[in-house]
């Protein structure tokens, strides 16, 4: 490798708090906060909104999505008035 050109990689805390799952890795992102890890050294940490232990398709726990309601949401902002008919009909 050429010295001088890559970012600087090294370890960092990952967490996810709705989860309350962390994890350390290595990478090049930074971080002002830190946070002390089990091996009581200090780390960068970034705060993720969703991981592997929040993730429905890891965890096997789907969302109920409203799909009825989006509908409506839909044509109430871009679809036709709400009691109207369509053109042409």
């Amino acid at each position: 490798m050429k010295q001088g050109i890559h970012p600087d990689y090294h370890p960092v805390v990952f967490r996810d708090a709705s989860a309350g799952f962390a994890f350390l890795t290595r990478s090049t992102a930074t971080s002002a906060t830190t946070v002390e890890w089990e091996d009581g050294r200090t780390y960068p940490v970034i705060d993720v909104e969703i991981s592997s232990a929040s993730h429905p398709f890891w965890t096997g726990n789907a969302r109920v999505m409203d799909t009825a309601g989006r509908v409506e949401k839909f044509n109430r902002r871009y679809g036709r008035p709400a009691g109207g008919t369509e053109e042409g009909s």
